[in-house]
């Protein structure tokens, strides 16, 4: 890693870096009208390399970074030319948010995908939710939705900012395993309609018990958020609302908690008919 000059590619400083890496950290409008995030740590460097996220801007500390296999990536990258920053610990621990740094950071492209580039059915299901006031929340679905190998988060409208730091830090690597698509309300019901999708919204007051709903192929899961769940739109387009029992004095679950649920029940149901269909 000492050949800075590999393929003419001079390193960039770290005063110019600075100021764009603080900006991305604590600024969201910035991020998306850059289209970029930042993201530090070995397993979300490896992660993100390894699913083909497009790669912006690598920096790192030799002296910090121990992980042969994140090394390696770096050294690979660097001879393919991504423009990259070399930084003392001191320096790196001035963008780091970590309570351990790594020595391994990168800016990278914010891969948004349309409806239209999806296909529902290379995939158990998806999640499509439009509102979520909590960071770990979203960040613990990711992975539950990762978890099971469901293909992603379909965002409607433009509230939920899934390269937040503190998104991205909940996720534990998980966000560069899933697709990231971001619609509206009109786009969504017809992306419904022409796939011929079965959409499955969580509530209360759901007519079936999310165990009995006998999930099959091509589902949408559809979640609102924790204050006060899915809005009459939402509703419209599900054609089953499915409730998760508790005991007498409960009314409700954390969103990620009944989103896990749901997800890990299509999971059941996707395993069972794939079983199913290897024995005949």
């Amino acid at each position: 890693m000492r050949n800075e000059t590999t393929a003419g590619h001079q390193p960039l400083e770290f005063v110019h870096i600075l100021p764009k890496v603080r900006k991305l950290q604590s600024d969201r409008q910035f991020r998306d009208s850059k289209k970029l995030f930042f993201a530090e740590g070995i397993r979300n460097f490896v992660e993100a390399v390894d699913h083909h996220f497009p790669v912006h801007t690598i920096i790192y500390s030799e002296k910090l970074l121990i992980s042969p296999v994140a090394r390696k990536m770096v050294r690979r990258l660097k001879r393919d030319g991504t423009p990259f920053a070399r930084v003392s610990p001191e320096e790196f621990r001035k963008i780091s948010i970590t309570e351990r740094a790594s020595g391994i950071a990168a800016i990278f492209r914010q891969p948004i995908l349309k409806l239209g580039e999806v296909t529902p059915g290379d995939s158990i299901c998806f999640t499509a939710i439009s509102d979520i006031r909590s960071l770990d929340n979203f960040g613990t679905l990711i992975r539950t939705s990762a978890a099971i190998g469901a293909g992603g988060f379909i965002l409607i409208g433009n509230k939920i900012d899934p390269f937040d730091p503190g998104v991205i830090r909940a996720t534990m690597g998980a966000l560069f395993k899933q697709r990231i698509i971001r619609t509206t309300f009109k786009e969504l019901q017809s992306w419904i309609t022409i796939n011929k999708l079965r959409v499955v919204g969580a509530s209360p007051h759901g007519t079936i018990d999310y165990d009995k709903a006998g999930f099959q192929p091509r589902t949408l899961l559809m979640l609102g958020n924790e204050r006060s769940g899915l809005t009459e739109t939402e509703k419209a387009l599900c054609r089953q609302l499915v409730r998760i029992p508790m005991v007498s004095g409960m009314d409700s679950l954390n969103v990620a908690v009944a989103g896990s649920l749901l997800l890990y029940e299509i999971f059941r149901a996707h395993r069972g008919e794939t079983q199913l269909s290897s024995n005949l």
